[in-house]
């Protein structure tokens, strides 16, 4: 999971960083807002976690561009010196997740980041078969199946139908996937990831007609979308 931060306190984002670090986590931070929204232009977070004040744009605007931008927007937590009821209201109407205030403690962040993720994606028991339509993902085995038939995949296909599956209509950025699959590995071919996302997609046949578009997200990366009626032919933009 990758959390991105936002602080103009280098010491209190640090803090932060450090507590999401142990909680097992992937920390990006960010002490501008300007940035950050670069950032979810182009990357893909699992959590957002945003100071109320800063220089540029208020936490709370950064939280309404979420909202406006990110289908769907990621859990936000608001973390801020401000506690006045008025606040409150005003940020989780905004869109925000969950609201916590200054000084920062570790368990109770820690605590609230669990429940966020938990929340937003569930927490899929490691060895039980997922099943999601015609699919069947077994992460204990690494094995999968179509309509009931064996499909034989490789260990990073299998970890791409994974991702992209427990992660249904969400839009995954490239080095989101890239980084969950394979890791920082400087030399991998930037092809690698699309000749992967085309094999699961004929493999496992998520097509249209199969209730499934996998398709690509310009300039971003991919999306799994989960069709409520399956339709004939191929969807436009799928590779």
């Amino acid at each position: 999971m990758k959390i991105a931060t936002l602080d103009d306190d280098r010491v209190q984002l640090d803090l932060i960083l450090d507590i999401i670090a142990e909680a097992g986590f992937e920390g990006s931070g960010f002490s501008r807002a300007n940035a950050l929204l670069s950032a979810l232009r182009r990357e893909t977070f699992d959590l957002l976690i945003l100071d109320w004040q800063l220089p540029d744009k208020s936490g709370v605007e950064v939280v309404r561009w979420a909202q406006k931008n990110l289908t769907p927007p990621p859990p936000i937590l608001l973390v801020t010196s401000r506690s006045d009821d008025a606040d409150v209201v005003e940020g989780l109407g905004a869109g925000a997740d969950d609201f916590l205030t200054k000084p920062v403690s570790k368990a109770v962040l820690q605590a609230r980041i669990h429940a966020l993720l938990r929340r937003a994606y569930g927490a899929p028991e490691a060895q039980a078969a997922e099943v999601h339509g015609h699919v069947a993902l077994d992460p204990s085995t690494g094995t999968a199946s179509a309509n009931g038939q064996p499909v034989a995949m490789t260990a990073k296909e299998f970890a791409v139908a994974l991702i992209l599956l427990r992660n249904l209509n969400r839009a995954l950025s490239r080095s989101y996937l890239l980084d969950s699959v394979w890791g920082s590995d400087p030399d991998l071919n930037s092809r690698t990831l699309d000749m992967h996302i085309s094999r699961v997609r004929s493999k496992l046949n998520l097509r249209p007609d199969a209730g499934f578009r996998l398709a690509p997200v310009y300039s971003y990366g991919y999306r799994l979308e989960r069709l409520e009626t399956p339709t004939a032919g191929t969807a436009d933009g799928e590779t």
